[in-house]
């Protein structure tokens, strides 16, 4: 019950930090208003965010790196490692939903909402670990590390890549990005690591394999 209400009360400081920004300019928000929309104080969002900032881009990116490392761990071993994990990825960040594409124009088109977005790629690296570990099995935990670590560096090159502007902006519309096509960019700058994570799945043991088999066949 008591972590329910915990994360009833996240969701409710990210989307009103939300609102209020579509609202009325990220700017022009104060940590006072996103607390007092939410029903709680200064103090108790102080517990959760550190700022306006990262609590507006958690409305976009909360959950995100759970729903990847489940993405992942859900594909049977048949599905090649490498094209399991580019998809996930590709999925889980390219497509943020119809209701939060007006969220990732505002997160594109300022500057310190863009630096946050940027560092929240991090957080998907513990799960993604566990994830890969599993579909390892027994292999070095070492391995699954710096596959995942590898990952999320990829990840941020290519959010970077992305959210640099060129030298004469476009109009954005929609889901029209700053520089160039993000599923487009995550691929590219995932495909390096594909050997890597094909190297890895065939030193993975060949008994956690067939069991998997066996498993998704009952």
């Amino acid at each position: 019950m008591r972590e329910r209400k915990k994360q009833a009360t996240r969701e409710a400081l990210r989307e009103a930090a939300l609102r209020l920004a579509l609202e009325h300019g990220p700017d022009n928000v104060r940590v006072e208003d996103i607390a007092e929309a939410a029903g709680v104080s200064p103090r108790t969002y102080n517990n959760y965010f550190s700022s306006r900032e990262q609590a507006i881009v958690a409305a976009v990116t909360a959950e995100r790196e759970a729903r990847v490392a489940s993405a992942v761990a859900a594909q049977p071993t048949q599905i090649r490692l490498a094209d399991t994990v580019i998809e996930a990825i590709v999925s889980h960040y390219a497509d943020p939903g119809d209701e939060r594409r007006d969220a990732l124009l505002l997160i594109t088109t300022h500057s310190a909402l863009r630096a946050v977005f940027l560092s929240a790629t991090d957080t998907i690296a513990k799960p993604l670990t566990a994830a890969i570990g599993a579909r390892l099995g027994a292999l070095d935990e070492l391995t699954a590390c710096v596959l995942a670590a590898s990952v999320t560096a990829a990840i941020r090159v290519a959010l970077e890549q992305w959210l640099q502007p060129p030298a004469r902006m476009p109009a954005t519309v929609g889901f029209v990005v700053v520089s160039g096509s993000l599923p487009d960019l995550l691929r590219a700058a995932l495909a390096p690591l594909v050997p890597a994570l094909d190297a890895a799945e065939k030193a993975a043991p060949r008994q956690s394999r067939c069991q998997e088999e066996v498993s998704h066949r009952d």
